[in-house]
């Protein structure tokens, strides 16, 4: 995000960041015009309800730099972008389940730029969920902001800004919270990062978002072949070449990011908006991958993290078999599986036990044509062509909705207290992304809150009226898929396709609920979760 974004423009006057200025954007005292009181991040029940988590006494402190880097993508392959400590993804943070996480956050953007940090997928204190303006104000450049709370749910979690789409820039690194008393039997942890790559190479985020913002009525398709016929990158025929020379001349605006044509038939249609240049496995191209290196019989946990902005995964490792056994932190009935399908924001964990050889850990960008790799190496043999599609990617494919919650984990049998309908709207043509048919207001964050009470079992009624899939997130909770589902924050909601998940208001505060498509969700594709006072 650059210094002119408009969430950059709203945030910059609101001084140092912290919890303190939350009074301006919270309708705690109650607000004017029967508006409903709503419990600040800040309140003395969060507090209260923090105090009740289990702890450790163990505080692990890091500190987290976001600043300009020259990142090494491999095979010579360089972009300029902006990460944590000069690296994406940044360095993993591996914590105890109870531990204090005390993260110091110190903002060294360039052009005043402003951002902060969400803990994704970590149901912690509200006041340190790093979303601005609803739970802090944003951390100014050249200011810090430490992050304290407690991570009582082990799992495989990540962190990433909350300002922007800076989540598709190299601001992103794993958080592991380990179970002390972890039931699982293995030898080694491989954490598996995903990412689709623009920045530096092809353009800006912010430079994606301005082109898809103005939608398909603002797009020049002079010139276009519109016969249809699919490109290896996904597009329909000629969508994604050059424009036309009139294109600047009469106004129409270029299409050098927006993707069109990218089908799925496992994502109900439509795959994607953007083009990417690269699909990064742990910060690295097919072309000079990361290696795995272990031992043939070993059982490896694979810590699989989806940091993309707007792609879909079909991950395998081929002659391989993937034993799923956690997703998005969370235990599920062991099931086997040849590949598996991970939304933004989601993560899976699974168990394989390595064969003898060499063999490729394949990312297929699903229905874009294009795709990441790494490698694990147990023995002799040389190293698969960069684009090599292993069988196990068109054999048995594994989706959160085919799973099925742990013993331990799943919701008490309960009486529904609340029931919303989360209507997704909008569309490609006016790029006009929303829930209920209202673009989330940055500038009144409470304006339009989708209310529970302390206490209560929520549902949610995922109803996608678009012709588009949405990865819905939740934050501050996790949510059962259906009434036996696994326990999730992020779920898949198909096209023209209803979800309903369930969960209980037993963490105060204010909590946003967002499609985790970069580029959605800034357009407006966001709502909050308010708890009433």
């Amino acid at each position: 995000m650059n210094s002119i974004d408009r969430r950059s423009v709203l945030l910059g006057g609101l001084g140092a960041a912290g919890a303190g200025a939350l009074a301006a954007c919270s309708s705690g005292s109650g607000g004017s015009s029967g508006a409903p009181s709503l419990v600040s991040p800040d309140d003395k029940v969060v507090a209260a309800t923090d105090r009740k988590r289990r702890t450790t006494g163990t505080v692990r402190q890091v500190t987290l730099t976001a600043a300009s880097a020259v990142l090494d993508l491999g095979g010579g392959v360089t972009a300029k972008s902006w990460a944590f400590s000069g690296r994406t993804p940044g360095k993993e943070i591996r914590l105890s389940a109870g531990d204090t996480l005390a993260a110091e956050l110190s903002n060294q953007l360039p052009d005043r730029t402003t951002t902060s940090i969400h803990w994704h997928g970590i149901a912690l204190r509200a006041d340190m969920d790093g979303v601005p303006p609803a739970t802090q104000t944003a951390v100014r450049a050249g200011r810090t902001f430490t992050y304290r709370f407690i991570a009582d749910a082990p799992g495989t979690y990540f962190l990433h800004p909350h300002v922007g789409v800076q989540l598709d820039r190299g601001l992103y690194a794993p958080l592991i919270v380990e179970d002390p008393k972890e039931p699982l039997s293995y030898d080694d942890e491989w954490v598996v990062v995903l990412d689709d790559w623009v920045d530096g190479v092809t353009g800006t985020p912010d430079q994606v978002f301005a082109e898809l913002r103005q939608g398909m009525g603002g797009m020049d398709m002079s010139g276009m072949d519109m016969s249809g016929g699919g490109t290896s990158g996904g597009s329909m025929g000629g969508m994604n070449s050059s424009p036309s020379p009139s294109a600047a001349s009469s106004g129409g605006m270029s299409m050098r990011f927006m993707l069109t044509g990218a089908e799925s038939e496992l994502l109900g249609g439509d795959a994607g908006d953007v083009t990417y240049p690269y699909h990064l496995v742990n910060g690295r191209i097919p072309a000079d991958p990361d290696i795995y290196t272990g031992k043939p019989g070993k059982r490896v946990r694979l810590r699989i993290i989806n940091a993309g902005g707007d792609t879909a995964y079909r991950v395998a490792l081929g002659g391989h078999k993937l034993t799923v056994t956690h997703t998005d932190g969370f235990p599920v009935q062991h099931q086997q599986a040849d590949a598996l399908l991970v939304g933004m924001g989601e993560r899976y964990d699974v168990l394989v036990t390595l064969a003898d050889g060499v063999f490729p850990l394949v990312a297929l960008a699903e229905g874009k044509g294009a795709g990441g790799m790494a490698l694990v190496r147990t023995g002799s043999g040389s190293a698969p062509k960069p684009t090599v599609r292993p069988a196990e990617l068109n054999g048995m494919i594994m989706t959160g909705a085919q799973l099925k919650a742990a013993d331990d984990v799943r919701l008490d049998a309960k009486k529904v207290d609340r029931v919303h309908r989360i209507e997704l709207t909008g569309g490609m043509m006016h790029y006009d992304w929303g829930i209920n048919g209202k673009r989330f207001d940055m500038s009144n964050p409470t304006a339009n809150p989708i209310l529970v009470e302390q206490g209560q079992r929520v549902r949610l009624d995922f109803v996608n009226t678009t012709t588009m899939w949405h990865p819905m997130h939740l934050h501050g909770h996790t949510y059962q898929l259906g009434t036996g589902g696994p326990r999730k924050d992020t779920t898949l909601v198909l096209p023209k396709k209803t979800v309903s998940v369930h969960f209980d208001a037993d963490n105060p505060g204010q909590w946003m609920l967002h499609c985790h498509n970069a580029y959605h969700g800034e357009a407006g594709m966001m709502a909050l979760v308010a708890y009433q006072a």
